[in-house]
């Protein structure tokens, strides 16, 4: 069984963001417009994603 992936990168800029939300963001290893990251797909990650959606793109794989 393979492990799953998601990959995130980060299209809108920090600035201007809640604390939390720029602290979910480096959490996920995101600190400048267009760091890629790939994260592995589990609970946790989901979460993380939800709460910064509106800043980031994610692409399964």
């Amino acid at each position: 069984m393979a492990n799953k992936t998601v990959t995130v990168k980060l299209v809108k800029s920090l600035i201007g963001c809640k604390k939390d939300q720029i602290a979910t963001a480096h959490a996920l290893g995101l600190f400048k417009i267009g760091d890629e990251k790939v994260q592995p797909d589990n609970a946790q990650t989901q979460g993380k994603i939800k709460k910064i959606c509106h800043l980031v793109a994610v692409v399964e794989g």
